[in-house]
């Protein structure tokens, strides 16, 4: 049973369709949506909602990908000048470290280092947005 689990998820990987931008609006609907649930739980001062956010948070933002248009950039001096590939990783990188760090935080009792994490992944998006979407 494991062993054809497994099959079947490395199918479903190895012939996956490129990420989309529909894919990314999914992705970023349900990012919004866990960084609200993450606020709540800090709100009712409540470690499963604020993990099961995090959780959330972190599964999906590292599904983020940059659009296909942006890897498969042919001018090499447009790359270099855009570096929007490098920047997105880099962010996604970030916010991912910071939602385990949420984690480790609340569940220790440490609310006010949670609640500091919770506030750069917000600069984070807020920075990937204005550099990316140019808001």
């Amino acid at each position: 049973m494991k062993r054809s689990m497994l099959i079947l998820l490395l199918g479903t990987t190895l012939f996956a369709a490129p990420y989309t931008k529909e894919d990314r609006i999914k992705d970023m609907q349900i990012m919004s949506e866990a960084m609200s649930q993450i606020q709540t739980g800090f709100f009712y001062n409540n470690n499963e909602i604020v993990q099961d956010g995090a959780i959330r948070l972190s599964d999906a933002i590292r599904r983020v990908q940059p659009p296909l248009e942006e890897v498969e950039e042919k001018d090499p001096m447009a790359r270099y000048m855009n570096a929007k590939v490098k920047f997105s990783n880099k962010v996604t990188k970030k916010i991912d470290q910071k939602a385990k760090l949420i984690l480790q935080r609340f569940k220790a009792g440490d609310s006010q280092q949670a609640i500091q994490a919770y506030t750069k992944i917000m600069k984070q998006c807020m920075e990937c947005h204005s550099q990316l979407r140019t808001w």
